[in-house]
């Protein structure tokens, strides 16, 4: 098994501009309301892996907003097959169907945020110390202090006999505790964090009038569970943050395309895939750029510095004004030049 699986996708990550709140807020679940009113939509979600995989059976798509205090984030899921049975907050929400939210704020990949909530309103927040392939340890402890969150149900839960339509979610995250991982990186004009959305959504039959998991009979156990994002990572596995979303902070509106820094830092990353994949091959890891660069289609040639248990990749960014730097346990740094 590789020790850092490569995701099978190319690098175009969604953008979404993330306007001000300038209206009331009242938290009810609903996104039908003035306060929402100029909050764009993303694109409906797609499966985890991408185009390779065929469309969500359900729609599913956000709107944010945000003001000097909260991130405000509202989903809508599409969908007959409204359940849900976890109660205790931190429970492993994804063991029903839920709505999940990541946030790495400065993008350097490590201490990011993560938060779940199903249809009952329960919710399981937790930092990341850094993806769990790098050995990242959750911080089930972590509680998003000043977190409000509310559930809106078109339909009745946990009934299949009514006329279920969807069902949506508020939630407001406060910036006194997002910022927290954001290491200077705070919202102003033209900020940009890296997020993902998640929906979980399991195979189901109905029994006496009641959802229940369909079980796979070569296995006794239910089916897998479907992973829709906003993002697509290339692999069953929400937590590769190079490839999350851009999400860019704006008072005036403004248009944000992907930086070019951000493009240099994916043909770092795809060197530091075959750095792994050498790695698991040989048993040592190889400075020779121009081997780790073979098929990747990358323009640059970075620095490679290896040991016998660790590496280092850096490169200029586009205006070879700061030195990137990538580390083998995936996080990225920066440095301005002098």
């Amino acid at each position: 098994m590789a020790t850092i699986p490569k995701p099978k996708i190319e690098f175009n990550p969604p953008v979404y501009i993330c306007k001000r709140a300038d209206k009331p807020f009242e938290l009810d679940g609903r996104l039908d309301k003035p306060f929402w009113e100029n909050a764009e939509y993303t694109d409906w979600f797609v499966d985890i892996e991408g185009d390779i995989r065929p469309k969500p059976r359900f729609q599913t798509r956000v709107k944010m907003l945000w003001d000097d205090d909260n991130l405000y984030i509202g989903a809508e899921l599409y969908g007959p097959e409204i359940w849900a049975t976890l109660t205790e907050r931190d429970s492993v929400i994804f063991m029903d169907n839920d709505f999940e939210v990541f946030i790495d704020p400065d993008g350097d990949t490590h201490e990011y945020y993560e938060l779940e909530i199903n249809a009952l309103n329960t919710v399981w927040d937790l930092l990341l110390t850094k993806p769990y392939l790098n050995h990242g340890t959750p911080v089930n402890a972590f509680d998003i202090q000043g977190l409000r969150t509310a559930v809106y149900i078109d339909g009745e839960l946990n009934n299949p006999s009514a006329d279920n339509k969807m069902w949506s979610v508020e939630i407001v995250m406060p910036f006194s505790v997002l910022n927290q991982c954001a290491k200077g990186n705070i919202p102003d004009e033209g900020v940009y964090w890296r997020m993902n959305f998640s929906r979980v959504q399991w195979l189901v039959d109905i029994v006496d009038n009641q959802y229940v998991k369909r079980i796979n009979p070569q296995t006794g156990k239910p089916f897998p569970e479907d992973n829709w994002v906003w993002a697509p990572t290339g692999i069953v596995n929400i937590h590769y943050p190079e490839l999350w979303g851009f999400v860019f902070f704006t008072y005036s509106n403004k248009r944000y395309t992907i930086p070019e820094d951000e493009k240099i830092k994916w043909q770092m990353r795809k060197i530091y895939y075959n750095l792994y994949e050498y790695y698991d091959i040989h048993g040592k890891f190889t400075d020779d750029v121009v081997l780790l660069s073979e098929g990747t289609g990358n323009t640059i040639m970075p620095k490679v510095e290896v040991t016998s248990n660790s590496f280092e990749i850096s490169c200029l960014n586009h205006d070879q004004t700061k030195e990137i730097i990538l580390f083998s346990d995936g996080r990225f740094q920066q440095k301005k030049l002098k």
